[in-house]
């Protein structure tokens, strides 16, 4: 179980809700994920937000799977993964930080959005307290991910 932060692609004269569920109209559970077929643009957005998160942040690892790219930050202040595919990209952080470990992961998980934002074009936000990356505040996502997080140690053990 992850906390999710969406990006997407929003398409001309659709508002962000509108790009999702248009999106999600067409998804099928059932049906095999399509091949990753990136454009030369969209490579390029990649290699600059690879780029930048490596050189802004720290270290990372990164890998290309047959449906998406992946990246995940090395090191303190905790892992946080970003997977991208061209017209949607998502940051997922595990619920295991809680109290002022929360904060410094999600301030990370934010930084890196903003800068998929920046090099991409895509559109952020954070649907668990519903705001933007852009302009949200990582301190209300980090209260969730440790709300969460500590109910989970608590019940789940």
């Amino acid at each position: 179980m992850t906390y999710d932060i969406l990006l997407v692609r929003v398409q001309p004269g659709l508002t962000l809700q509108e790009t999702l569920d248009h999106l999600n109209a067409g998804f099928d559970a059932d049906a095999d994920l399509p091949p990753l077929r990136l454009t030369g643009v969209q490579r390029n957005e990649w290699t600059r937000i690879l780029g930048r998160v490596s050189r802004d942040i720290g270290a990372v690892e990164s890998e290309e799977y047959p449906y998406g790219l992946t990246l995940e930050t090395l090191g303190p202040p905790g892992r946080v993964q970003l997977d991208y595919c061209g017209d949607t990209a998502h940051i997922e952080v595990a619920y295991r930080y809680s109290g002022p470990a929360a904060l410094e992961v999600m301030e990370l998980a934010y930084r890196i959005a903003r800068i998929v934002e920046d090099e991409s074009g895509l559109t952020g936000h954070d649907f668990e307290v519903g705001q933007p990356t852009r302009t949200g505040d990582p301190v209300k996502a980090a209260v969730r991910l440790s709300g969460v997080s500590d109910w989970a140690h608590q019940h789940l053990g």
